[in-house]
């Protein structure tokens, strides 16, 4: 169940997003917070429905993550957490919506992938993907060292959430829009 609070910030984090984007495509808002994932979904300046996950990076972290790096079983068991509970957001997609977020931690993956900083940065689920399997071959044994992700479990979890949420929700990119509060690095 979420906070009213919760569902208050996820709308104004949609209103923002819709008011940087041009199009009139459905957007679906994706706001990874410490203890659970908000969803939000509409065409026009308020979101038509909106959906609270029950995973969070500091939640998911604290619930799966034991070891740095990641054990391949913690990795494995979070995996199937975190898909369960996405695939409760399958009812509110539709084809051809946009997928967008303003969040930071978001916005580290995208620059850890490769892309270039700015103002809307867009991920491929490829790029993604390929950060995702830098952190499973970390799992795996692969030297701390030898990559620049950063070793904390809730940057785990929340390249996780995100995989997992573009993958069975069937994403090929995501928009990562720049805040107010953030700086173009």
């Amino acid at each position: 169940m979420s906070h009213p609070d919760f569902d208050t910030h996820l709308s104004r984090l949609f209103a923002a997003a819709r008011a940087q984007t041009h199009a009139t495509e459905t957007l679906v808002l994706l706001h990874i917070g410490d203890e659970q994932t908000g969803v939000a979904v509409g065409q026009g300046a308020e979101p038509a429905a909106r959906l609270t996950l029950a995973i969070g990076a500091e939640s998911t972290a604290r619930e799966h993550f034991r070891h740095s790096p990641l054990s391949p079983l913690e990795l494995e068991n979070a995996i199937m957490t975190v898909e369960d509970e996405v695939t409760r957001a399958l009812p509110l997609m539709t084809t051809g919506a946009e997928l967008v977020t303003s969040d930071a931690a978001i916005r580290e993956i995208a620059l850890l992938s490769g892309v270039t900083a700015g103002q809307r940065m867009e991920l491929s689920l490829e790029a993604m993907e390929r950060c995702f399997d830098r952190l499973a071959q970390r799992s795996l044994g692969r030297p701390i060292s030898s990559d620049n992700l950063p070793t904390s479990t809730s940057f785990a979890a929340s390249l996780l959430i995100l995989r997992e949420f573009m993958h069975h929700l069937r994403f090929e990119a995501i928009t990562v829009l720049q805040t107010d509060t953030q700086e173009t690095q």
